[in-house]
């Protein structure tokens, strides 16, 4: 089996990167594999659910990055793996494991994925997703409050305490190393049109 074709897809918390690579999954059908750098948060079993909420979730220390570039590195060369899955509700990685198979076209999806250089350093495509800063903050808040059962004080602290800090130090800096920058992330037809032809032309080897 040929190496997988590695896209990765970072941008700000509600930037959109999850609805491009939704995108791309459903125009290459059984073709793409995609692995939530989110589920790669570090274990905190050993801490305390208030010890949890305190956690800086937005700095690269917060990630297992030996684990998720092990997994890369098996799905590139075709393995399948067991991959972590993280309990938003909870602060904490859930017991159970999400079982991935490699596909041709493998997305990494996170704010960071840019930002960690063993994690780049495995991409073929690297995306940048550029959305307002006022938009992101709205899906966020809609998005915790609705789906991770935050409350609205509990999202707003923590955008204004780590994540919009670590937004500026780390995310929005990892852009220089995007080959496409997509502003407003899915809804740009040109860009989204642009990277698929990539993409084809990538798997037929041009």
């Amino acid at each position: 089996m040929e190496k997988a074709l590695v896209i990765g897809i970072a941008g700000g918390t509600g930037s959109g990167k999850s609805t491009v690579a939704g995108i791309i999954s459903r125009k290459f059908r059984g073709e793409v594999t995609i692995l939530r750098c989110d589920d790669y948060y570090k274990a905190q079993h050993h801490l305390s659910y208030e010890e949890r909420c305190k956690i800086n979730y937005d700095h690269p220390d917060a990630f297992d990055i030996p684990l998720m570039v092990e997994h890369l590195n098996k799905l590139k060369s075709g393995q399948p793996v067991d991959s972590p899955v993280y309990d938003f509700t909870i602060h904490d990685r859930s017991p159970e494991t999400r079982r991935i198979e490699p596909g041709k076209v493998l997305i990494v999806d996170g704010i960071l994925v840019l930002a960690l250089a063993e994690v780049r350093g495995l991409m073929d495509i690297k995306i940048y997703v550029d959305t307002d800063a006022d938009v992101r903050i709205l899906r966020r808040i809609r998005r915790d409050v609705n789906e991770r059962g935050r409350s609205l004080d509990s999202v707003i602290t923590q955008y204004i305490s780590t994540v919009k800090p670590m937004h500026e130090a780390y995310v929005e800096p990892s852009k220089r190393y995007a080959d496409l920058i997509i502003p407003e992330g899915g809804r740009n037809t040109v860009a989204m049109e642009l990277l698929e032809s990539c993409i084809k032309n990538k798997l037929s080897g041009k």
